[in-house]
């Protein structure tokens, strides 16, 4: 039998097709495991290939992702929705080890090390410290709300909302809330 036989017996593999559409409509695991009443465990081996679901499964996970059936058996990857949307709560974070810095990585990862973008939330007495970037690197803040201070280069500066700071990040450098209310920012990354 040649090889071209042997692969049109093979059943459709759906676990690349599953996971562009899970991640296209900015679902975890978890919430298309609730939505399609299908186990974490089971759409994880699929996603990765290890186990094909029944047609009843397709069916469901077609009907919760809102596709047709044969969409999710095509093998094909769905072409790029012409506006993509991350939800909320699916929005990466991270926050300072006191827990007084919160950053929302806003972004898309894949362009991380060259562009970051972030919402930068700081509580009062809080501080974003930072070691040097790579030589050329250069940070962009904006205040949204309340007041922040900005250090780079033996400067300091204070900026409160509506103003954008623009320093290079290639040395130490910090990001702090010296005032009494929390404060909000939009902070952009850019790498040399």
């Amino acid at each position: 039998m040649s090889n071209a036989s042997q692969d049109a017996l093979e059943p459709p593999r759906v676990g690349a097709t599953l996971q562009a559409m899970r991640q296209g409509q900015g679902l975890s695991l978890d919430e298309l495991s609730r939505r399609a009443g299908v186990s974490k465990s089971m759409l994880s081996q699929i996603e990765r290939n290890q186990a094909n679901p029944t047609v009843a499964v397709v069916w469901r996970l077609a009907n919760a992702l809102r596709v047709e059936l044969s969409e999710l058996l095509g093998g094909e990857r769905p072409a790029a929705p012409a506006i993509e949307t991350v939800a909320a709560h699916a929005t990466p974070s991270m926050s300072s080890p006191d827990g007084l810095c919160q950053l929302r990585i806003l972004g898309p990862i894949d362009l991380a090390g060259q562009f970051e973008w972030y919402e930068l939330t700081v509580q009062p007495g809080g501080a974003l410290e930072s070691a040097a970037h790579e030589p050329g690197s250069r940070e962009h803040l904006s205040v949204l709300s309340g007041s922040l201070e900005v250090s780079a280069a033996a400067s300091v500066q204070r900026l409160k909302a509506g103003e954008t700071a623009r320093y290079g990040a290639d040395g130490a450098h910090a990001i702090r809330n010296t005032g009494k209310t929390v404060a909000t920012a939009l902070l952009v990354v850019l790498h040399s």
